[in-house]
């Protein structure tokens, strides 16, 4: 028997109980296509996540102030403590003692209502620097960001985000009108473009302000000097560890602190940032992965339950065939072929329905689906496999009927 005739004879047998067999491939389908659309989703989800990091900025260095601790031992975690100031911004801004740091951008930030004629708005309020928009790459829609001759005089100026604007006007030309921060009349000289979300806030519902204006206007007493975040920009990629070195060691010297350990601030890269949660989706997507696997396996036992069932059916065949002199090895091939027939049945659909899934879902979940084709090639392959070696155990004992017994079955 050549391995046409077995094929032909395999796909026969599978055709004839179309029912049967498409139920039989059912759990490699839906392990097929779960397998597909877990690494997709983990795959995209890292994607999205490099994305948010890599909108603070490029080239950027992270510094956060380090903890508190409250009047009763309690220690908070890091950000907690106002131990960086305005003056640590100002000195990091130093070519001689920093000159791989080309941009230094400290925020001060703090939750207030905005009030537009009839409308109120709570959105973040941020006091910074005239090198806000190169540190953190923003651009403007509309208007223009303050000057520095604002800044030194603490002009009553603000830069909306772009949300913001909407929600307290309706629209983004606001260029010249007027909103009311903390009972001082404020007016807008520019609207930031859209940016959309990082891993922690929306970027586009802010309000920009000079950090002099915010410091004598908003906060006040002794926090006014205090900022909660330091973005940094080296100057290039292979920069960025120089630029790291040189901001530790300057802080260090500035809180006239000699142990790296005692440091009262942190300092992150957007590298390590993306390694972090790219690990941890990574982790997940493995898990995940396994879970989908296992419906595999449930799978390869319907495709030997339903073998063993057509063998039971097909005895009498069996012995007739080797009675005219078919050998063991064409009896074997012809079931095994009829099983990977239904292993690469129900991989080709679960894939189909994995990538029409994966291509369909990011609309409705809100998150990035990446159809790896791989994934795709290696679930097929898989499929095909799970199908052979669940069918060996059936076409072995198919293989393995004494023609005179089989024969003899009813």
């Amino acid at each position: 028997m050549t391995w046409m005739e077995s094929f032909r004879t395999s796909w026969s047998a599978v055709y004839s109980h179309a029912l049967r067999s498409m139920l039989t491939i059912l759990g490699i389908l839906i392990g097929i296509a779960a397998v597909i659309l877990t690494v997709g989703l983990g795959l995209g989800t890292q994607l999205d996540v490099s994305a948010q990091i890599s909108s603070l900025g490029s080239n950027l260095l992270i510094v956060a102030p380090g903890s508190s601790t409250s009047t009763t031992g309690a220690r908070g975690g890091f950000g907690t403590s106002a131990t960086l100031t305005i003056k640590d911004a100002e000195a990091l801004t130093s070519t001689v003692n920093a000159p791989d740091i080309s941009g230094v951008a400290p925020e001060s930030t703090t939750s207030l209502s905005l009030t537009a004629n009839d409308t109120n708005w709570t959105t973040t309020v941020t006091g910074t620097t005239t090198a806000w928009t190169s540190v953190r790459q923003r651009t403007l829609a509309r208007g223009a960001f303050f000057t520095q001759a604002q800044a030194d005089a603490s002009a009553a100026v603000v830069v909306l985000g772009s949300e913001t604007a909407n929600e307290l006007f309706g629209t983004q030309n606001v260029v010249g009108q007027s909103v009311v921060i903390s009972d001082k009349t404020f007016q807008v000289v520019g609207v930031l473009a859209t940016a959309g979300s990082d891993s922690s806030s929306n970027l586009d519902d802010v309000a920009i302000v000079p950090f002099s204006t915010a410091a004598t206007d908003l906060v006040g007493g002794t926090a006014s000097n205090a900022v909660s975040t330091i973005y940094l920009q080296a100057a290039s990629d292979t920069q960025l560890s120089a630029a790291y070195q040189e901001a530790d060691a300057l802080l260090l010297n500035l809180h006239s602190i000699s142990s790296t350990d005692d440091a009262d601030f942190t300092i992150s890269s957007q590298d390590a940032l993306v390694s972090t949660a790219t690990a941890v989706y990574q982790t997940l997507t493995i898990l995940l992965t396994g879970v989908a696997g296992l419906s595999l396996l449930v799978g390869g036992i319907g495709v030997m339950n339903i073998m063993l069932v057509s063998v039971s059916e097909r005895t009498r065949e069996i012995g007739l065939r080797k009675a005219l002199g078919a050998p063991p090895w064409a009896i074997r091939r012809q079931f095994l072929i009829e099983a990977a027939i239904l292993g690469l049945s129900g991989g080709i659909l679960g894939a189909v329905i994995g990538v029409v899934a994966a291509l369909t879902l990011p609309a409705v979940i809100g998150s990035s689906i990446v159809v790896s084709p791989l994934a795709v090639g290696l679930s097929i392959g898989v499929a095909i496999a799970i199908g052979i070696v669940f069918g060996v155990y059936p076409a072995t004992r198919a293989a393995k009927l004494a023609p005179i017994d089989a024969l003899r079955s009813e």
